[in-house]
């Protein structure tokens, strides 16, 4: 019955697919003119990456826990949410929310800074502190935080811990890498603005 609930769950490479691009569209909202996105970019292509393959293609590190820890693993590993036993329904619905949460930072900083910044065909433009800019110098990146962690709330395995944990240092890199940026560009202006608002979280970080 074990071996049969697993090859229904699993195999399933169309949704693969699909789910990587879901994900993925999330990145068109993001600039590409400066090479050092790339690395962040490609961790968080590589989170979902892992994540669409775990759950709907061939479960590796559960498989590899399996091998390590014996045959003995908490019901609904191979064939279900993966903190379902812990968590419950409810924890795969907060997952929801804090997935979404994250898609609509993305979306709204994106109309703001878009339309101010990055549409100018030099890369210049005003500097963004209104909207959701008015709480948070980077509210994109909070956005991906928050899509991945919501992710890990449904399906957290060993590579899922170990990027969510490289996103959060790269996205920290490029974050202070682009306020250098931005005070070359904008100087007194951008400190005064930086001094007032937070990085990621509002009040708090």
């Amino acid at each position: 019955m074990l071996e049969e609930n697993v090859w229904i769950h699993f195999g399933n490479w169309w949704a693969v697919l699909v789910w990587i691009a879901i994900y993925a569209v999330f990145l068109l909202f993001v600039p590409f003119y400066k090479k050092s996105r790339v690395k962040p970019t490609g961790v968080y292509l590589a989170f979902i990456v892992a994540f669409a393959i775990e759950m709907f293609g061939i479960p590796f590190s559960m498989f590899a826990l399996g091998w390590a820890f014996g045959i003995w693993l908490p019901e609904g590993v191979f064939w279900g949410h993966t903190l379902g036993t812990y968590i419950g329904d409810l924890g795969t619905w907060i997952g929801v929310l804090v997935s979404l949460l994250g898609v609509a930072l993305v979306l709204v900083g994106w109309k703001k800074i878009h339309k101010n910044y990055w549409i100018k065909e030099t890369g210049e433009g005003k500097l963004v502190t209104e909207g959701i800019y008015k709480y948070i110098r980077h509210p994109q990146y909070t956005g991906f935080f928050l899509i991945t962690l919501g992710i890990m709330f449904e399906w957290a395995t060993i590579p899922l811990i170990v990027l969510y944990g490289l996103l959060l240092v790269l996205y920290y890199k490029l974050a202070k890498r682009e306020e250098k940026d931005m005070k070359s560009e904008f100087g007194d202006q951008y400190e005064e603005y930086r001094k007032k608002t937070k990085m990621f979280i509002p009040y708090i970080v």
